[in-house]
């Protein structure tokens, strides 16, 4: 696979302007994906508000569906570009993304906009790997690092802009602005697409990816999914959560059966002897874990404890991505100077220490300034130092040409992560009865962030000391691992 590799025919000779329209095409690709993880969780509590029947662990799905197709397809959807045609890929993904939020726009219950989101999900795995392949082959070699740095702070610029700009539609509209947005951005990008895009080779034809394998993945983490989030209300011991888990289990070992034996599987099992390889993906699906969960918890607990309009709590989040952005860049260069570990322990210290803030000075009246914004920045900061370098550290001791597998295996396990933390956050918050138990019950899912942080952190000292790859690769590692940071 050869995801951040150029096809056959680089376009080196294309014009200064077709260029630039080129990067504005496959930039919005990653602005679209990289919008909707941030502006989803502003739409949370709209979405509770819509359909007032649906518990929260079903409306969870919205989530956690898009993470596990997301995560489930990624890789194989670079195989596939490789194998037909990085454009021909990128316009299926495209199409794909655009159509699946329509429908979530449209959606009149829960079950279809949940179905929307698995089809964005296709798209967006479809997408980002055509997208980045067609850019690298735009430009000359020496301008790659650059541009592919600029592309993933296109998306990073998405995520950091998504809180507001996504409290801003749903106040204007509703929470179906937040997924109609798409569909401009989506057409704009065709119609110039089809204009600049020009179809690249298919690869040498070999065996086909593991389709079946991408189904056997996305059905184990479902059941497991289903299991955590359905225990509290069916029972934990009950016939229909014990099936989920152990369906899961056989599902999975299947899965990995496949794995180890399939040409084109969708998880490489042969990447994991590289220690740092493995160590650094542990730490990024246990860091997944409590991270997309504080991420989600905290618009809920702006909105249901302090009462937040939705705007205003969309507002109050801003800051911590903007200092995302701002550190991501140099935290990633820093790492390749003075060694992963280090840049790494810094940082997974900082988030400890700004859950731990969370957890302790936080209460049921709003106090801004005092307790959510010092919080919200010192957050910022770690995951800053954290998850770019993780990206980059996972494949640091990989052969140059398994660089792109590695970067989507580690994404696949920031997605799946991801999708656990949602589920975990349905059990944990629970359904209070008053403020002060809602106030603890908050405190108890930023103490569980802290752990799979400190966690986290205890796996990092594991990862090789000095960087073994090249620092001019870091940008392209720290670029894909950045745009789904925040």
């Amino acid at each position: 696979m050869s995801q951040l590799s150029a096809p056959q025919s680089p376009l080196v000779a294309t014009p200064v302007t077709r260029r630039r329209i080129v990067f504005a095409v496959t930039a919005l690709g990653a602005f679209m994906a990289s919008l909707d993880l941030s502006i989803v969780n502003v739409a949370f509590p709209a979405l509770e508000r819509s359909f007032p029947t649906d518990p929260r662990a079903t409306l969870a799905w919205v989530i956690t569906s898009y993470g596990i197709v997301f995560g489930s397809l990624l890789v194989i959807a670079g195989r596939t570009a490789d194998r037909l045609g990085s454009r021909k890929v990128f316009f299926a993904g495209l199409g794909v993304f655009t159509v699946g939020s329509a429908l979530c726009g449209l959606a009149p219950s829960v079950e279809l906009l949940v179905a929307g989101r698995v089809i964005q999900g296709c798209g967006a795995a479809a997408l980002l790997p055509a997208s980045l392949s067609l850019l690298l082959a735009a430009f000359p070699t020496e301008r790659r690092s650059q541009v592919v740095a600029l592309w993933g702070g296109v998306g990073a610029l998405a995520v950091a802009t998504g809180p507001s700009l996504g409290a801003a539609l749903i106040t204007v509209g509703s929470w179906r602005a937040a997924f109609f947005v798409n569909v401009p951005i989506g057409v704009a990008a065709w119609i110039a697409g089809r204009r600049v895009l020009v179809k690249s080779h298919a690869g040498t034809p070999g065996a086909a990816p593991d389709y079946a394998g991408a189904v056997l993945i996305a059905l184990s983490l479902s059941a497991l999914v289903l299991g955590i989030t359905e225990g509290p209300t069916w029972g934990w011991a009950t016939a229909p959560v014990v099936g989920c888990f152990a369906g899961a289990v056989v599902v999975g070992a299947v899965f990995l059966w496949r794995s180890a034996r399939h040409p084109e599987p969708v998880l490489d099992l042969t990447l994991f002897r590289a220690r740092s390889f493995s160590v650094a993906n542990a730490a990024t699906f246990l860091y997944a874990m409590g991270f997309f969960a504080m991420l989600l918890g905290n618009i809920l607990f702006l909105t249901s404890v302090w009462h937040y309009p939705i705007l205003e709590a969309g507002l109050a989040v801003t800051p911590g991505p903007l200092v995302v952005a701002v550190v991501s860049g140099p935290a990633g260069r820093t790492a390749s100077r003075v060694g992963f570990r280090k840049v790494l322990l810094a940082g997974f210290t900082v988030f400890f220490a700004g859950l731990v803030w969370f957890a302790t000075r936080v209460g049921v009246h709003p106090d801004y300034l005092a307790t959510w914004l010092p919080g919200t920045l010192i957050i910022g900061l770690g995951i800053g130092l954290t998850f770019p370098v993780l990206g980059a550290a996972a494949v640091s001791s990989l052969h140059p040409n398994r660089f792109a597998v590695g970067s989507a295996v580690n994404q696949t396990a920031r997605q799946i992560g991801g999708a656990f933390g949602i589920a975990l956050l349905v059990v944990i918050l629970g359904t209070p009865h008053s403020p002060a138990d809602a106030l603890a019950h908050f405190h108890n899912l930023w103490w569980y962030a802290a752990g799979t942080a400190a966690l986290s952190g205890l796996a990092c000292t594991l990862i090789s000391h000095k960087p073994r790859i090249a620092v001019e690769v870091a940008p392209v590692a720290e670029a894909v691992t950045e745009r789904s940071a925040v």
